[in-house]
């Protein structure tokens, strides 16, 4: 009768986990400082991914609310590299054109300095301007009044303003009031609004804005517009884009600017995402960098459990056991330090992101996408000290122990 050898028992997928983690439980603190390097990669590229993610998420929500179809129109440089000037009908014209829906303008009244009040020095401007604004503005700019009112026809033709965000700011009004009041051009005018900050027009965000009929009364404002809003239809943005400079000044057409908001916010989307992208690099050398510290552990285990490697192999266990054993454990690290990084990377999205009152966005492609690296970087981490560990004959590992 034939006898057949003894065979090794196999381990399965509970029995893997088990002896994997012996490491991690007999040296808990080794265990945790390693996970953390794992960790603090995983949360840096998690969060950059997050926080990129989340701002451009409040981007698209702001253009979607303010629109994309706003192109403005101001006066360019001469030829000799002076200021131009807009015509005083420049406005008018621009209406004209067929697929313009909306059109408003505003005008800097250059004499006009403001101030709080009258003891302040005549050179601490605060860069805020004075500007003729007509009624129909917040509609063409997508802006929103904060406190007070806007400019109407009970207040357009009387001495009363309307100040952007950052010009009430530093004015220190934080609120309109009738009792309120700043000194425009030597003259004194009651705040009657405050607008909340216009991403599309951040030029008016430190300005005074008065009516156009009080402007020309008491601020000799000349008429000429120093920026034109107009809301065009969406499909035929870039065909009034080519004619609005000849239209807003037909005489010298190549003394006009001609610009779309849009795309200004856009662009500094794209250099957000640039840096975004400098940022993943450092996330992946911190994570390169705990690759190698969960390598320098699994190592550092391999020559100090020397003696119980050589009992299991004693015992019966096989080189393939001892190499998924050590493997294994590698693996495992690399996960909790991938889970735990993948948490407070969010958490740091999360936080960020409020603070900002931006939509928390954490892309699953980018928590899958961290967590799978780490399980790559055990893996590799862990594949040396495996080996080592399994070519150490059991006589030779209990002597050296």
């Amino acid at each position: 009768m034939a006898t057949t050898g003894l065979r090794p028992a196999r381990l399965g997928p509970r029995d893997v986990v088990g002896v994997g983690a012996v490491g991690l439980r007999t040296r808990p603190m080794r265990a945790f400082l390693s996970a953390l390097g794992i960790a603090i990669g995983i949360a840096a590229m998690v969060a950059v991914v997050g926080i990129s993610a989340s701002s451009r998420t409040d981007l698209d929500r702001t253009l979607a609310a303010l629109g994309t179809n706003l192109l403005t129109v101001g006066p360019g440089t001469t030829m000799t590299g002076d200021r131009a000037r807009l015509p005083v009908e420049a406005e008018a014209m621009v209406a004209r054109i067929a697929p313009v829906q909306t059109v408003s303008s505003v005008g800097r009244i250059a004499d006009a300095k403001v101030y709080r009040t009258d003891r302040i020095p005549a050179a601490e401007t605060n860069g805020i301007g004075a500007y003729a604004a007509r009624p129909d503005l917040l509609a063409a700019i997508g802006a929103r009044v904060r406190s007070g009112t806007w400019l109407n026809a009970a207040t357009g033709d009387h001495p009363a303003t309307v100040l952007g965000s950052a010009a009430a700011e530093r004015l220190g009004v934080g609120h309109a009031n009738p009792d309120t009041r700043v000194l425009i051009g030597g003259q004194w005018f009651t705040v009657v609004g405050i607008l909340e900050p216009i991403a599309l027009a951040p030029e008016l965000d430190s300005a005074a804005l008065v009516g156009p009929s009080v402007a020309e009364a008491r601020l000799a404002y000349d008429g000429h517009p120093t920026g034109i809003y107009a809301r065009v239809r969406e499909s035929a943005i870039e065909q009034v884009r080519t004619v609005l400079g000849a239209t807003a000044n037909p005489k010298a057409p190549n003394e006009v600017d001609v610009s779309r908001p849009s795309d200004a916010l856009a662009a500094k989307q794209a250099a957000g995402e640039a840096l975004t992208g400098l940022l993943l690099g450092l996330g992946a050398v911190a994570l390169l960098v705990g690759g190698v510290g969960v390598a320098n552990t699994m190592v550092i285990s391999v020559l100090e459990r020397r003696a119980e490697i050589g009992l299991r192999r004693a015992l019966g266990a096989t080189r393939g056991q001892i190499r998924t054993q050590f493997l294994a454990e590698s693996l495992l690290l690399s996960a909790l330090g991938g889970a735990g990084g993948a948490l407070l990377g969010a958490a740091v999205t999360a936080g960020y992101a409020r603070s900002q009152a931006w939509p928390v966005v954490v892309p699953l492609w980018a928590l899958a996408g961290g967590v799978g690296a780490t399980l790559v970087i055990g893996a590799l981490a862990g594949l040396y000290p495996a080996v080592r560990a399994s070519r150490l004959a059991p006589t030779e590992a209990l002597a050296a122990a």
